[in-house]
């Protein structure tokens, strides 16, 4: 079905012109005719034509010619191109230059026929590319609404985090009971390595993954602040490769990281003795490895628990997440724990 498309046909023969023109409007298209290529490229330029036929021996300017004009409008037409039947190369060249298609002409009625069906078939094609290109504009946007989405709500998630560790922190300061004030303490730790994941993501042009390296710096920094103090140093160390692991993952990671280093600033060292602790993320092959390390007094030799045991769960349970594995790693002094597991 033509649709009443609009046809523009160049050819300085003035019969076949007209013959063309009476076939092709048989078939439904709108046609208009050009005697040759300057007057056929300034119709083209003037009006938009759905589809321009261009004869290949012109004088003037050529078909050749009139294509390479055609092809320098903001928006090109399709072109078919009508070359004899000994003209092969030439036929090629048009190709070569942006022609969608090409017909043989003949003094026979099946020269229309040729025509209306490549026509017909270059429309076709032509409307095609149109949804393919409208299709991608389409997702694009959807994609540019989505991104935006994303970030808003990982910022609203990361304010509410932030609202929620100073409510916590308000209930500590109400608080005499020192136990319930270090748990609390506790938890105002672990909901701020969750919010810096979705600080990460909201600042980032990537919202399903997260830089590891970056998080994990922001992450011993907040964490080296809280540890230290005048009397009492914790070192932090950090060294981390460049991985970036979807959110769930980042968040799993950094749960883990906050309670290994805290555990380690916690118990490992005597109150009044400085103290470092190492940590790696490294990765090989598709897997990866942290490492949590200190110089301390190295896990109780009877194999009790201190503290309440939360931080162990709860860096069983991440594990699961990462899908890793959680390795208590003899050390010469101090204490090592390994996680290894697959990117």
């Amino acid at each position: 079905m033509s649709d009443g498309a609009s046809i523009l046909y160049i050819d300085d023969d003035e019969g076949l012109r007209r013959l063309t023109k009476r076939a092709l409007e048989r078939r439904g298209y709108q046609v208009s005719l050009a005697a040759g290529g300057e007057e056929g490229a300034a119709m083209a330029a003037a009006e938009r034509f759905d589809l321009v036929a261009i004869d290949h021996y012109m004088p003037g300017l050529d078909g050749l010619a009139t294509l390479e004009r055609l092809q320098t409008l903001p928006s090109p037409p399709p072109v078919i191109y009508v070359t004899g039947s000994e003209e092969g190369r030439i036929a090629v060249a048009a190709l070569k230059a942006g022609a969608i298609d090409y017909v043989v002409k003949t003094a026979s009625e099946d020269f229309f026929d040729l025509l209306g069906r490549a026509i017909e078939q270059a429309l076709a094609t032509q409307q095609l590319r149109a949804d393919r290109t409208q299709a991608l504009a389409d997702l694009e946007a959807s994609n540019a609404r989505l991104q935006a989405l994303l970030h808003e709500v990982n910022h609203r998630v990361a304010n509410s985090l932030q609202l929620v560790t100073a409510f916590v922190q308000l209930q500590a300061r109400s608080i005499k009971d020192e136990a319930a004030k270090s748990a609390l303490a506790d938890t105002q730790r672990r909901i701020s390595a969750i919010g810096q994941v979705h600080k990460r993501l909201y600042t980032s042009d990537d919202v399903q993954t997260v830089a590891m390296d970056e998080y994990l710096h922001a992450l011993i920094a907040e964490l080296q602040e809280t540890w230290a103090t005048p009397t009492c140093q914790r070192v932090l160390k950090l060294v981390a490769d460049p991985i970036r692991l979807a959110t769930d993952r980042a968040v799993a990671m950094g749960v883990v990281v906050n309670e290994l280093v805290s555990n380690a600033c916690k118990y490992a060292y005597a109150d009044d003795c400085d103290g470092e602790v190492r940590i790696a993320l490294r990765h090989d092959q598709g897997r990866f490895q942290l490492t949590v390390e200190d110089d301390g007094v190295g896990l109780p030799a009877d194999g009790s628990i201190k503290g309440t045991g939360l931080g162990s769960k709860l860096v069983r349970a991440m594990a699961v997440t990462l899908k890793s594995t959680v390795d208590y790693v003899k050390a010469p002094r101090g204490t090592r724990v390994e996680l290894n597991g697959v990117l």
